[in-house]
């Protein structure tokens, strides 16, 4: 994939720099380099990507768009543990303890969830509830918590028009993300 000497690379300005990309600066680079390699060398007419990992979903959504590659996006939702817990390869570095406390980034979730569809819109409202329940968790160090716009990952006042509400955090070691679409 990397031959010796190789210089060139694929970054989408703007949205590799948001969520994920703000905390783990030139990943989105890397991310969009492999896949705009491996679009190119399979030509696929359809490429799967998970929702839980939704700023790569934008970044290459975008890049899709940006360099006409001739590629439908489709994003598979996110698998779940039956307690609620984000599959994650991580989970496995937890403890039974740190395991536990992981559940405050689904419940939080949901909780915004449901406040949402009892009819609150705002977004500075609807951070405050996720930032609560996660507070509630001592074990929990929040990254990042924020409501974005789904495409452009920028933040929306509101969720009038559909949102993405996404967070990051630290459980022990670990770094956790999940998110949910309104």
């Amino acid at each position: 994939m990397y031959p010796i000497g190789a210089t060139t690379f694929v970054e989408v300005a703007g949205l590799s720099d948001r969520l994920d990309g703000a905390s783990r600066p030139g990943h989105f680079r890397g991310v969009a380099t492999v896949v705009a390699k491996l679009l190119n060398i399979f030509t696929p007419e359809r490429a799967f990507f998970g929702q839980k990992d939704a700023a790569q979903v934008a970044v290459l959504r975008e890049m899709v768009r940006d360099l006409q590659f001739g590629v439908q996006v489709d994003v598979c939702p996110i698998v779940r543990e039956p307690d609620g817990l984000a599959m994650s390869s991580r989970n496995r570095n937890l403890s039974v303890e740190q395991r536990r406390q992981a559940l405050a980034l689904s419940q939080a979730l949901l909780a915004v969830q449901r406040k949402a569809q009892s009819g609150e819109h705002e977004s500075s409202k609807l951070l405050a509830e996720v930032l609560e329940v996660l507070a509630g968790e001592a074990g929990v160090q929040v990254d990042y918590c924020c409501i974005v716009d789904p495409d452009t990952l920028e933040d929306i006042p509101n969720v009038d028009r559909g949102a993405l509400v996404a967070v990051a955090a630290r459980v022990g070691t670990t770094r956790l993300i999940d998110n949910l679409l309104l």
